[in-house]
């Protein structure tokens, strides 16, 4: 089991930036597919971004292209989503994950390890 913790999060006005950083720890994530989420009060859990741990390929959800960069360094054990030009929309409590199975990287359910959520708030 990979043991993640997100931080970063906090309160910023609309056209600002934020970094949110996940540590893992447990094993080595080199392999693994991780990922960020997201999830709005009454809305469902939004795939955000991902990067697969062999070739680094990123994937990204629509809305966030050209604001939001996915990166991450295997030999700290650490992921990052660094995020500008927020919006008020972003807001959401953000999730990292980590999936050592292949299989569609905005999906959830291959992700089999969490994080406890950070939250960001995005003031209009």
């Amino acid at each position: 089991q990979v043991q993640l913790v997100e931080s970063g999060g906090g309160v910023v006005q609309a056209g600002g930036s934020l970094r949110l950083s996940c540590a893992a720890s447990g094993r080595t994530l080199s392999s693994y597919v991780m990922g960020w989420f997201r999830q709005a009060p009454g809305k469902e859990r939004e795939f955000v971004a991902a990067i697969r741990g062999g070739d680094g390929r990123r994937y990204y959800t629509e809305s966030v292209k050209g604001r939001f960069t996915i990166s991450r360094d295997n030999a700290k054990i650490m992921m990052y989503l660094q995020m500008h030009s927020l919006k008020p929309e972003d807001t959401a409590v953000y999730y990292c994950a980590a999936a050592s199975s292949p299989g569609d990287v905005s999906d959830y359910r291959i992700f089999g390890s969490w994080g406890q959520g950070t939250q960001v708030t995005v003031s209009s």
